[in-house]
């Protein structure tokens, strides 16, 4: 007999206490052991419509509703008696005529007021008669059944308009949702269909991402100890063809934040570790904290295949260019940003007839010399400037160049070498040699790799198909300026994709979020990631945006907000609150003390901790997701910060500013599940004013 979970369970399983949790799982474990053990209390459901529906006793009050059959064993929900009973009552499993895959449905009849908005948008304008009209009217009910669309729900689909979609979905499996969103925004789903030889219903792609077979109870015990999302390590049909496909060059594949690139990455690393029986595979991130994280799910994902998962190395690019760099080069000393920045602060004294801030001076450093290692006048004359775009007079250009001739006879004369400079060497190194260190690298948040990375990893895959997956969003660049990568011989034209499902974000979040970016973002070399056809797969409450009057008011309201939702349920650790720099910390401190909340302000590490709210940079915010997001200090002059604004030389580098500022709050934003509230003291920044305007018509 198979012995099944689905996700509605898990769901269920989370909004129970510590001690009712512990009792359920105990519960499970026995039924997992020995499903006909005489000392399990079964209980027919007399009133379900499902007769396949019982109940399993916890203890005096919890119920666990399961699904059996002769073959299997779901475990579908748990709750309070009555809650429990409610929820199977209004519930039946079905296989769908038309797809094959397994569903659970809630029977339309006992849904009360299907078209009720819950969540009510808060725009004075009216919608017009046109707006109102039946979204799906001209689509038959064979095209509906095919997207997954259970057969009593059709006529409520062909009804369903702009006001009414998003509750309907609500009621709705995911894949028959997902693809009346995307309808209902201009797109054409794609429809999943089994093999033909597939005959079992759970064994559909729909049905795999709800029901999940337990094999033992170890597997058993991580599905109970983590929500869903996390120990399924969640993939789409639609992410699993871009997972599964043989490219002949570079892949990149993009999409707005909780698309899953990520997942996608994972999965990746894992299928090419699986079909290539030697292959050695590098998966690799921006930070040691991301790398962490990365780890995690690689060993949730891989717990019962160790030999595979020792065939995956999982480092961050700093961690991995070390390593490789000592074994193909020699030992390397990295000059810190602080001997950096002391360095150009000392050769800017020494030089003169120059007007130019340590700001420019170390950000044309960091950006131009550094990142493409330029090593002679004549270089940094002729270099293509297509991130710092100041035109600079000739003799400013050999002045700034003396003091940056002078940083390097300093580092070469202290033997210290740059992070860029120990991967653009290790390229020329591998290059040389030959050797194949990794067979494959799957790159997560590519869109921050810097140049020499780039470099890098185009001689490390050396063109050979395959060999490069790039996973990342350009609307999310916050910390590399863009470059042409085509130039440095990584070529993705014709192999980029766009993942277009979110299932992190709300829908409402995700809407208003977006508007920071417009819909599509393109990049150096013409790739562009258009975003217009996204959707979210759940409703939720539209974000707030405030303008205060001072900060003490701001605090009181952030305050009032955390409170409210910590009443409603909210847990203190699934609270986040950003600021973008360090010198707002102290508001976002005091709004979770008045709110009675205890709170962590997170460093470089970014480690949570369980019962404590998250504070940090809005830098810092990036990997990590919370139910409820504050964004605080949004005013005039903190963000887009004027430190930034006043370093610039012309229109074109202001144009680059404003652009990653956007992007550092888009990301700030979209860390948020059902929750967020963005707030500011009056005069707040223009970016809050573009939150709160309608969508452009496009």
């Amino acid at each position: 007999m198979d012995f099944r979970i689905s996700y509605t369970f898990t769901d269920s399983l989370a909004r129970l206490t510590g001690d009712e949790q512990k009792a359920v799982k105990t519960t499970a474990f026995d039924l997992q052991i020995n499903p006909t053990n005489p000392g399990m209390s079964f209980h027919k459901l007399d009133k379900a419509k499902d007769k396949n529906f019982w109940s399993v006793r916890v203890n005096r009050d919890i119920r666990l509703i399961v699904h059996k059959s002769d073959s299997s064993l779901l475990l579908c929900y748990v709750g309070h008696h009555d809650v429990a009973y409610d929820w199977a009552e209004r519930r039946k499993l079905e296989t769908h005529p038309k797809t094959g895959a397994a569903q659970l449905v809630e029977i339309r009849e006992t849904v009360k007021q299907v078209f009720v908005p819950v969540y009510m948008q808060t725009e004075p304008a009216l919608a017009s008669s046109a707006e109102r009209q039946p979204l799906f009217a001209a689509i038959s009910d064979d095209e509906l059944l095919g997207y997954g669309v259970p057969a009593e729900w059709l006529n409520d689909v062909q009804k369903a308009n702009v006001d009414t979609l998003l509750v309907l979905t609500d009621h709705l499996p995911a894949e028959a949702a997902e693809a009346l969103l995307e309808l209902a925004t201009g797109g054409k789903p794609r429809m999943v269909q089994p093999d033909a030889a597939e005959v079992d219903p759970f064994d559909h792609p729909d049905a795999q991402r709800r029901f999940r077979v337990m094999t033992n109870v170890e597997e058993l015990q991580r599905a109970l100890d983590y929500p869903w999302e996390k120990w399924t390590i969640f993939l789409h049909p639609e992410q699993k063809q871009w997972v599964e496909r043989g490219y002949a060059g570079a892949v990149r594949v993009s999409g707005s934040a909780g698309t899953g690139k990520t997942i996608v990455a994972l999965h990746r690393a894992v299928h090419l570790a699986r079909t290539n029986s030697d292959g050695r595979v590098l998966l690799t991130t921006l930070s040691d904290t991301l790398a962490n994280a990365l780890r995690t799910k690689l060993n949730r994902l891989l717990g019962n295949d160790p030999r595979l998962a020792e065939r995956i190395d999982v480092q961050s690019l700093n961690a991995i260019g070390l390593r490789l760099y000592k074994a193909h080069v020699g030992p390397a000393s990295i000059a810190t940003a602080d001997v950096i920045r002391a360095l150009l602060k000392d050769a800017a004294i020494a030089v003169e007839g120059h007007k130019f801030g340590l700001h420019f001076i170390l950000t044309e450093w960091n950006h131009v010399v550094d990142a493409w290692q330029l090593e002679s006048w004549e270089a940094y004359r002729d270099v293509a400037r297509l991130g710092r775009k100041t035109r600079l007079p000739e003799a400013q250009r050999r002045i700034l160049w003396s003091i940056y001739d002078r940083v390097r006879a300093d580092l070469k004369s202290r033997k210290l070498i740059t992070f860029a400079g120990l991967f653009t060497s290790l390229a020329a190194e591998l290059s040389r040699s030959k050797k194949v260190v990794f067979d494959f690298a799957v790159v997560d948040e590519a869109q921050d790799i810097g140049v020499a990375h780039l470099r890098f990893f185009a001689a490390l895959g050396e063109m050979r198909p395959n060999a490069l997956f790039f996973a990342g969003d350009l609307g999310q660049r916050i910390f590399q300026q863009p470059f042409s990568w085509k130039a440095l011989g990584v070529d993705i034209r014709g192999r980029s994709r766009t993942l277009r499902v979110n299932y992190r974000t709300s829908h409402q979040i995700r809407a208003q979020a977006d508007r920071l970016l417009g819909p599509a973002v393109t990049d150096i070399d013409g790739n562009s990631e258009d975003r217009s056809d996204t959707v979210s797969v759940f409703n939720g409450p539209p974000p707030t945006i405030g303008s205060l009057e001072s900060e003490s008011d701001e605090i009181k309201t952030v305050s009032a907000w955390i409170a409210n939702l910590a009443k409603a349920g909210v847990m203190a650790h699934e609270f986040g609150v950003f600021v973008r720099s360090e010198s707002e910390i102290d508001r976002a401190k005091a709004a979770a003390t008045e709110a009675g909340l205890p709170s962590k302000v997170l460093d470089e590490k970014v480690e949570t901790a369980s019962g404590y709210l998250s504070i940090c940079t809005m830098h810092l915010a990036k990997g990590l997701e919370f139910r409820a997001v504050v964004v605080m200090a949004c005013d005039d002059e903190i963000i887009p910060l004027q430190e930034r604004i006043e370093a610039v030389g012309d229109d074109a580098d202001l144009q680059e500013v404003y652009e990653t500022e956007r992007h550092l709050l888009y990301v700030a934003c979209t860390r948020a599940r059902d929750h967020l509230l963005v707030s500011g003291v009056s005069p707040v920044s223009e970016f809050l004013d573009d939150l709160l305007a309608r969508q452009r018509a496009n």
